[in-house]
């Protein structure tokens, strides 16, 4: 029988002392408490994931060589399993590293280098190409990493060398169904190899991913018996009679959360590593009485605490006075400091400014773009004195059309709401009213508006929003064509005129803050559209 250790943790990237730390403290723990014969930590623990050209840097290897020695001096009457970068003949390797009782006995490379939606691995890695089987106490144990395990090869390389039990590790991001893909992919190896496998994936933000954790011990019948907590940091222990093919857990609560509440989680704990991990002292959020900016705000306080979220409303001539009570009325609601700022008499200085250049010129979408610019000035003015980071509160679905802008309401430092959809925006709401009613149902109830002219809605300019979601999401997510489209009974000019906003606005996102990606396809890293295309005419083809 061995006992092994799954340590699901939140590392910062490039802190390679801090995240040795982190293990040596793990390492002391289980030695103290329990009779542990192996802690597995997670894919590229040492240096976290992603690191990115973080790797090219000359001192990079040196710091690891020194931390990882420090983790085989802490191995002493255990087997330590570390993911790490490999410097080998001018090659870097994705590599798992066992170290037992202070002695380096085996490294694996991971075979297998995903290259497509946010990964980019065959820019800095070399692709193992063997198997990597060592033994504990009698058991032999097969490695893997990550991408491997979504392919049949290394799996069956692995047993064929002899595994009996296989240890995957990994930096899975989160998307929407995320785990059921994983589970579904591990229960086939264990299939394919009637060989239980034991899944640990690290937790944490990190720029636009989010790693949700939910590490998973799965037996050789396919049966679960042991999850880790998701979205937070968690040691999950199994023990595995190799002679028996048995793998069990002493832990019982096996429950998975439901996708709202997940999808709700992923968001606090991007946007709470965010601020914290980059130095912020708080969040500041720019209220408009809408939606959004009430969801950001409720999801600010629950990640950063209400002490360190200050909320800021900006009233012009076209706010209603609903939207100043719900405003009000939330910020007293979740506990945050709330100010007011009247922003008419900046509009009527740019008004007066601009007067002569603007004569004989009809009011359009300039001036309604100024009022969100004096916004945004406001805000990262208030920023810079105080060291809060500006929180955006643009959502996905106004971030694929352009309905937003530059300079304005666009300005932040992050978008927990860049890959939320709108119609999930109000899902989400309504969740969080589930935990504590904190958000007016008012706010959820009525049209959205931008309130930047008179009786505004946007559905004046835009189609309803569950249309418009669906449409952006078989043409984002999907890449479906128009006429692909059209067949699921959308009207041609309203699809024509949604790809022509997404392909229009680019310029846009390529200047929007970063935000956390909870879809199949996110726009940033995963998303790579030219700016500059001629690409338009020719979509009906696909």
């Amino acid at each position: 029988m061995i006992k092994i250790a799954l340590a699901q943790l939140n590392f910062l990237v490039g802190d390679i002392e801090g995240n040795c730390q982190k293990m040596l403290h793990i390492l002391q723990q289980v030695k103290h408490a329990a009779a542990v014969d192996c802690v597995v930590f997670s894919e590229l623990a040492i240096i976290s994931y992603p690191p990115e050209d973080l790797l090219f840097r000359p001192s990079i290897s040196r710091r690891i060589t020194v931390a990882m020695d420090k983790i085989q001096a802490a191995s002493k009457g255990l087997t330590v399993v570390v993911g790490a970068p490999s410097y080998q003949d001018g090659k870097i390797y994705n590599a798992a590293c066992v170290m037992q009782d202070q002695v380096l006995i085996a490294q694996y490379h991971k075979n297998i280098l995903p290259n497509y939606n946010v990964f980019d691995e065959k820019r800095y890695f070399h692709a193992g190409t063997k198997p990597c089987v060592f033994t504990l106490k009698g058991c032999c144990i097969g490695l893997s990493v990550c991408e491997d395990i979504w392919n049949p090869q290394p799996i069956a390389a692995a047993k064929q060398a002899g595994a009996q039990l296989i240890i995957n590790i990994n930096a899975s991001p989160y998307h929407i169904d995320k785990d059921h893909e994983r589970v579904s992919t591990v229960a086939q190896r264990v299939a394919e190899n009637q060989l239980a496998i034991l899944y640990l994936n690290q937790v944490g933000g990190q720029d636009e991913l989010v790693f949700d954790g939910s590490s998973f011990a799965m037996d050789n019948n396919k049966q679960i018996v042991a999850r880790a907590k998701s979205c937070q940091e968690d040691v999950m222990t199994v023990d595995f009679d190799h002679e028996r093919n048995n793998l069990r857990s002493a832990k019982s609560d096996l429950s998975t959360t439901t996708p709202l509440q997940l999808n709700y989680n992923v968001l606090q704990l991007a946007l709470a590593d965010y601020v914290n991990k980059n130095g912020f002292q708080g969040g500041l959020v720019g209220l408009s009485g809408g939606i959004d900016s009430a969801l950001v705000l409720a999801l600010a306080v629950d990640a950063l605490g209400a002490e360190r979220v200050h909320a800021v409303m900006m009233p012009s001539r076209y706010t209603s006075e609903m939207s100043l009570e719900d405003a009000r009325q939330l910020a007293s609601n979740v506990g945050v400091e709330y100010s007011v700022i009247e922003i008419e008499p900046l509009m009527q200085s740019f008004d007066h400014t601009l007067d002569s250049l603007f004569a004989g010129q009809q009011k359009d979408s300039t001036e309604e773009n100024i009022q969100a610019r004096i916004r945004g000035v406001l805000l990262m003015a208030l920023s810079n004195k105080f060291g809060h980071m500006v929180i955006s509160t643009g959502n996905k679905s106004e971030m694929a059309v352009g309905y937003s802008t530059l300079y304005g309401d666009m300005a932040g430092g992050f978008a927990p709401l860049k890959d939320v959809p709108k119609m999930l925006v109000y899902q989400l709401a309504n969740y969080r009213n589930t935990l504590a009613p904190v958000i007016p149902q008012r706010i959820i109830d009525r049209p959205p508006s931008a309130e930047l002219a008179p009786d505004q809605l946007d559905q004046d300019s835009l189609p309803p929003y569950d249309q418009l979601d669906e449409i952006l999401a078989m043409f984002i997510e999907q890449e479906a064509s128009r006429e692909e489209i059209m067949a699921q009974g959308f009207a041609e000019e309203t699809v024509s005129r949604v790809i022509n906003m997404v392909f229009r606005n680019e310029y846009k996102r390529r200047q929007a803050p970063p935000g956390v990606k909870i879809t199949k396809r996110a726009f940033g890293k995963d998303r790579r559209y030219p700016i500059t295309s001629g690409a338009l005419k020719y979509l009906n083809e696909g």
